[in-house]
């Protein structure tokens, strides 16, 4: 006597996956590129990594690419909604919005979009343990799947950047990041780049995350480095901005439900 017949697997091509979104018009990439900005800036509130008015997240525009969508300046990340973005030219002048923009984030954001055509959004924020692993002028080293994805393709500026609304010093500080993801910016904090909002909001999340682990690490002993082979072999798989991109959607799909406001 035979069993119940199992039951058939789901064919893949009935199973949801999400993968970046395709733009039928410039207004629909806008608006979609302000709601992921909105988002993004909604989570590093709830993280915890602005401070005072430091901290931005800029996005080009996708029409005028040397424009730059970014939060007001003095409002909380927690407050801000799509409605509240301002666009800025690679002056930092408001070309559409009511409010000022942080001046010392352009003149770093502005050289880094200028520089990477590439790059779609940019993030800098003075997060706690970025801060701490700054302040030691080091980098991160491959003790972990996460820290893996930056094996290589981060790097140090080895300068103190202190306030500065000088072009020149956001060139040297473009230059220093070349075709990475990351920086770490001596006595500063980390900034992260990717080729959409979720890339390099989830490229600095996971690079903050990081950072905490490798001090907590070795407050409590020797972290045991992952060889270099495997190290890279890691990164090709899990440092993209693909996979940050389908990393980042739950973070994405929890602060849309939870706080829906932001869209407006």
């Amino acid at each position: 006597m035979h069993g119940p017949t199992p039951p058939l697997p789901v064919p893949t091509d009935k199973l949801q996956f999400a993968m970046p979104p395709m733009h039928e018009s410039l207004e629909d990439e806008r608006r979609h590129r302000k709601e992921r900005l909105a988002g993004a800036l909604r989570l590093f509130g709830r993280l915890g990594y602005e401070d005072g008015v430091s901290g931005h997240i800029t996005a080009r525009d996708p029409e005028f690419s040397d424009c730059f969508w970014v939060n007001p300046f003095g409002m909380p990340f927690r407050h801000v909604t799509v409605s509240d973005l301002v666009l800025a030219n690679r002056d930092g002048q408001v070309v559409e919005g009511g409010h000022h923009v942080n001046q010392a984030a352009f003149a770093v954001h502005a050289q880094v979009h200028a520089a990477r055509p590439d790059v779609v959004a940019v993030a800098h924020c003075h997060s706690v343990h970025g801060r701490a692993l700054a302040a030691l002028g080091d980098l991160l080293d491959p003790i972990t799947q996460e820290s893996c994805a930056f094996y290589e393709d981060h790097a140090l500026y080895d300068a103190y950047t202190s306030v500065t609304v000088d072009p020149e010093e956001g060139r040297r500080i473009a230059a220093a990041l070349g075709t990475r993801k990351a920086l770490v910016l001596r006595n500063h904090g980390l900034l992260t780049v990717g080729d959409s909002v979720d890339a390099a909001a989830w490229w600095f999340m996971t690079m903050e995350r990081s950072c905490q682990v490798q001090l907590t690490a070795r407050a409590a002993g020797r972290p045991v480095l992952i060889e270099h082979r495997q190290a890279v072999a890691t990164r090709e798989q899990l440092g993209g901005d693909l996979v940050a991109w389908i990393n980042y959607q739950p973070m994405w799909r929890e602060i849309t439900r939870s706080e829906p406001d932001l869209l407006s």
